[in-house]
């Protein structure tokens, strides 16, 4: 007969699957505790992955913003825009506006150069920037220049004449092509400005993806612009000097005004009211004027507003940005 034990709170063995109940619990702590620690470290390796995305768009963003700034030449004299100038037939020169003209590369190679201009004053230049227009390179037949563009952009194409041998109209015209784009048509310097007087065409264009774009006709673009004075029925083409810059035309300097080349009040009127006036009734322009084509775009540029290369990073910024604002949040 057994005997009793006072005081015992043993109330009999333990059941015979305890141990295997407890290494269960602590399994599932350890799990718990295990899966907590996997999920912090998680957040914080995602955490700085995120940071470091947002933080390399953001400098592709600024990037490209500054590139967009070089392009358009932003911040930079008129000088530092100019990636290309020759005076033509002529020796090199920096004129008034720190831009400085190589010596023509063509001497000796195509057309012939002349000075006769050097012994006539030009007016609407400066003194110190006549040499510009005095000299000159002609050709009997077609002939140009290469510029090299190796960046995208908005550039302007300014090219300077001066007549300083005929008097009269009708004796020299000729056009310009820019990449095999009639840009300048039936140029008759006298007839423009007359006689021994400095006169700018001024040609925007742009690049934008490998593509010229210039009076509303797009071409493909190799990195290389073609400049060519086309052979007419009248005389030679020729050209006094050229440069090629980037920006719009609201930066090119501007040649002094010519009293002989403004016109008079009544006349602009008369011009308006023959343009607006009644269908099928048309006044009799004055005598002497002509539909000239002017040198500039024709059409708006289609890539002059394309900014979708700067939106990119931009949307996808956010697109990164709010996922993990999310996830922070419910952290």
């Amino acid at each position: 007969m057994g005997h009793l034990r006072l005081g015992s709170t043993d109330s009999g063995p333990p059941p015979a699957n305890w141990q295997r109940r407890l290494d269960a619990h602590t399994l599932n702590e350890s799990s718990g505790h295990l899966w907590k620690g996997k999920d912090h470290c998680l957040c914080v390796a995602m955490q700085r992955v995120t940071a470091q995305l947002v933080a390399g768009l953001i400098a592709a963003v600024l990037s490209l913003l500054a590139e967009q700034c070089w392009a358009d030449g932003g911040g930079l004299s008129l000088a530092e825009r100019v990636i290309w100038a020759v005076n033509s037939g002529g020796e090199s020169h920096v004129d008034v506006h720190g831009i400085h003209f190589k010596k023509d590369p063509l001497e000796g190679k195509l057309g012939k150069a002349s000075d006769y201009g050097m012994r006539l004053p030009i007016l609407r230049s400066s003194p110190e920037d006549q040499i510009l227009y005095q000299t000159e390179r002609y050709n009997e037949d077609t002939f140009g220049y290469d510029v090299p563009i190796r960046e995208e952009g908005d550039y302007i194409l300014v090219m300077k004449y001066a007549e300083v041998y005929f008097a009269q109209s009708q004796q020299k015209v000729f056009d310009v092509r820019l990449n095999g784009h009639v840009v300048v048509k039936d140029l008759d310097i006298f007839e423009r400005v007359g006689h021994s007087t400095a006169h700018d065409e001024i040609v925007p264009f742009s690049i934008r993806r490998g593509k010229l774009s210039v009076q509303g006709e797009v071409s493909t673009f190799n990195g290389k612009l073609t400049v060519e004075f086309v052979k007419g029925y009248y005389d030679n083409p020729k050209v006094c000097a050229l440069y090629v810059m980037k920006g719009t035309l609201e930066d090119v300097p501007k040649l002094q005004p010519h009293p002989g080349l403004e016109k008079p009040e009544e006349e602009e009127e008369e011009e308006e009211d023959s343009e607006g006036g009644e269908e099928g009734g048309k006044k009799k322009l004055p005598a002497g004027s002509k539909n000239r084509v002017q040198s500039g775009p024709r059409t708006p540029n289609p890539y002059a507003a394309d900014n979708s290369s700067l939106m990119f990073p931009i949307l996808v910024a956010f697109g990164v940005f709010i996922p993990t604002l999310f996830c922070l949040c419910r952290l």
